[in-house]
């Protein structure tokens, strides 16, 4: 190939060259594919049920891929970093695409969880493969436009994947859930082989065999104690107190050990920089806070003010599109100018106010109330959604553009799994008891198997118990986003310590010296390692 994408390598006209153009939206689809499979997935779980029975079974499907994913993110950053980010991010597209094709053809529930696990191994890769890759291509001055698109496309997968995971199961069969990622993981891989041109690296260290292992069984515990804390097993059983314990440890042990390995797994001098590990803090709040909000709004809506099932996602559409409106503005506003600590103040702000308005909700709300409340959460989330990786970015050197990126993404997994957790454990005490105050015995028995009905089971209760059911919900999300209002208001805390270094745009590169590609937050700028051209 003739004519190479450098990072940062922008035309005269301002304009990043077609090649790059293509790769981004190579990567759109990429990133497409792992943010819509668990929201087809979902919509599709009862049908696949079932016909493949196992229902005892029905949680590991999709636990095991967050399992796989959270484990196998960091490990991807540090191979993109050690030997090149085109390898490594197309290698995790086969994977998942060989995951997808196994799933579809899975004959039992077993079979299914397995190959779920391997979809998940490839979709840790291609979450940070394609925020690295944008931070190896774009200057960090041009690199606030491009992620809000991103941000645009996780918005557009969680609207339309329950609508897209309903009509193809509906029409083509369950299979085709997983059958419909081949023909556009296919496009994003020919177009990322053919267009995308990065340095090769070469690298002779070897791969912290013991940091990742350490590390996954940290986070594999930590996913297992969100996941089965206060549903599988009580918050105070042994079980999950084992969890604890060896997550702790193997925590510990792996901090311990990246002071020594030679080429650790996550790098912890990257904490040092006081912007990358507030941005992480952040990070995981806005996943804490995102993953519970998308969880319990849909069944306020349904339980409380009576919205049907069918299109689940479109009960989120005022939440994600605020979302996606302000990530685009604050993306275009971050390229013109450079600055972006007022997103993050921002961000804090409206996103504690909103998740307070949203505490205030009863069944005597009406659903353009609670639709406003929702675009008040929406507008904050969008401010620090993808501003958060692009500061954390901007904050190391190149060399440690992979871990950045795999580390941000990682601390947003990991919120999201303690907001569901947390806010779910609140929520379901909360439900419990107002039924058990309200109805009785009845109530007592309707929510013993789960505080969370669905509709069939909703409209066979009688009256009396239906209204305290209502009720209840209203109580349980009072808490639980008067819970994410509390912790929203640390990412305020942190929004302001944050040190604004402004962004730099695509600048000259010599062989041996800097380039205007992205600094530390002292302004130091990064240098790019002599690499050779593919």
């Amino acid at each position: 190939m003739a004519d190479t994408a450098a990072a940062g390598t922008v035309e005269k006209d301002g304009k990043q060259p077609k090649s790059v153009r293509v790769v981004l939206l190579a990567l759109m689809i990429a990133m497409m594919l792992a943010m819509l499979d668990n929201m087809i997935i979902g919509t599709a779980m009862p049908t696949i049920v079932g016909e493949l029975g196992g229902l005892e079974h029905l949680s590991w499907v999709v636990t095991a891929y967050t399992l796989a994913t959270a484990a196998s993110t960091p490990l991807w950053g540090k191979l993109g970093d050690m030997y090149g980010r085109k390898g490594s991010f197309m290698t995790s597209i086969v994977i998942f695409l060989i995951g997808s094709a196994l799933s579809g053809m899975a004959q039992d529930m077993g079979q299914l969880i397995g190959f779920r696990a391997v979809q998940g191994l490839g979709a840790g890769g291609l979450m940070v493969g394609v925020m690295a890759i944008i931070g190896d291509l774009i200057p960090p001055r041009e690199r606030g436009k491009y992620q809000g698109m991103m941000a645009g496309v996780m918005a557009l997968a969680m609207i339309g994947g329950p609508l897209v995971g309903g009509t193809i199961t509906d029409h083509w069969g369950w299979r085709w859930s997983f059958y419909i990622n081949l023909p556009l993981g296919a496009v994003a891989l020919v177009a990322v082989s053919a267009v995308l041109h990065l340095p090769r690296k070469r690298s002779e260290a070897r791969i912290d065999y013991l940091g990742a292992v350490l590390l996954t069984v940290g986070i594999t515990a930590i996913v297992l104690v969100t996941t089965w804390g206060g549903t599988e097993y009580a918050w105070t059983s042994a079980r999950i107190m084992e969890l604890i314990g060896i997550g702790v440890a193997a925590l510990v042990g792996f901090a311990f050990w990246q002071t020594r390995a030679a080429e650790p797994i996550v790098p912890l001098h990257i904490f040092r920089s006081r912007n990358f590990t507030l941005m992480s803090l952040i990070g995981f709040i806005t996943g804490f806070v995102m993953f519970g909000a998308t969880l319990f709004l849909p069944l306020y809506q349904q339980s409380v003010q009576g919205a049907s099932a069918t299109n689940s996602g479109l009960l989120l559409l005022p939440m994600l599109g605020a979302m996606l409106v302000t990530s685009m503005v604050a993306g275009r506003v971050t390229t013109n100018t450079g600055r972006y600590k007022i997103f993050p103040l921002a961000g804090g702000v409206l996103m504690t106010v909103g998740l307070y308005l949203l505490s205030l909700m009863d069944t005597d709300t009406s659903r353009f109330t609670s639709g406003v409340y929702m675009a008040v959460v929406g507008l904050g989330m969008g401010c620090l959604m993808q501003i958060t990786m692009l500061v954390a970015q901007n904050s190391v050197e190149m060399k440690d553009m992979g871990v950045a990126s795999s580390s941000t993404t990682l601390f947003r997994t990991l919120g999201s799994s303690f907001g569901v957790a947390i806010m779910g454990a609140l929520f379901n005490h909360r439900v419990q008891e107002v039924m058990s105050e309200r109805a009785g015995a009845l109530g007592s028995k309707v929510t013993e198997q789960s505080a969370q009905l669905d509709a069939d089971s909703l409209a066979r209760l009688p009256e009396a118990a239906r209204e305290a059911y209502q009720h209840a919900v209203s109580s349980g999300t009072h808490g639980a986003f008067l819970l994410g209002a509390a912790v929203a208001v640390l990412a305020l805390v942190a929004a302001v310590f944050v040190k604004e270094v402004p962004l730099k745009g695509a600048g000259p590169k010599t062989a041996d010296g800097p380039d205007d590609a992205g600094g530390d937050e002292d302004g130091a700028t990064a240098k790019r390692p002599v690499t050779e051209p593919v």
